[in-house]
């Protein structure tokens, strides 16, 4: 599989698991929603912040702009539960057309930038990037425990279900 393939399918799957988590996290009472319930970042509501300042804030900055800014990892960024939801939809929808917009020879490169620390440092650029999606899929996978914990059903988020989508559409 050539390299925009495999990162677009990635994309793909971080917004369709983006959506259907934040479907379900609708569902989820203010109290809890906000509750530490034991994650690293302590509540739902932490980690979906978590997320946004990670996967958008600062990837995203590296990877498009070649930017570095500084926010801490587990800042809130974003109070408000509705707005926060769509700030993470839409910055997963980001990655799709910045993606495409590479080419070939780009995922055989280098990512350099600046560390959180201050401190330069350059990765491969494919396997910092698939970092990025895994990342994501580690921190929902967080949250669904939390859900279930708490009572709650969870969206069934494996990558297999949105392949199986994608072929019936």
């Amino acid at each position: 599989m050539n390299p925009h393939t495999h990162f677009l399918q990635l994309a793909r799957y971080n917004v369709w698991a983006t959506r259907r988590l934040l479907d379900a996290v609708t569902q989820v009472p203010e109290a809890d929603y906000r509750r530490d319930v034991g994650l690293f970042f302590k509540s739902i509501h932490g980690t979906l912040n978590h997320l946004l300042v990670g996967e958008h804030f600062l990837w995203f900055s590296r990877f498009a702009k070649g930017a570095s800014p500084t926010v801490a990892l587990d800042s809130e960024v974003e109070p408000d539960r509705e707005r926060l939801a769509q700030a993470l939809k839409g910055g997963a929808a980001n990655w799709l057309p910045l993606i495409e917009s590479w080419p070939a020879e780009r995922f055989d490169g280098v990512l350099s930038y600046t560390t959180m620390r201050g401190q330069p440092a350059t990765l491969p650029f494919a396997a910092t990037l698939a970092h990025v999606f895994n990342h994501g899929t580690h921190h929902r996978g967080q949250i669904t425990a939390a859900l279930t914990a708490l009572g709650r059903s969870c969206p069934e988020l494996d990558l297999v279900y949105c392949l199986q989508e994608e072929a019936r559409a």
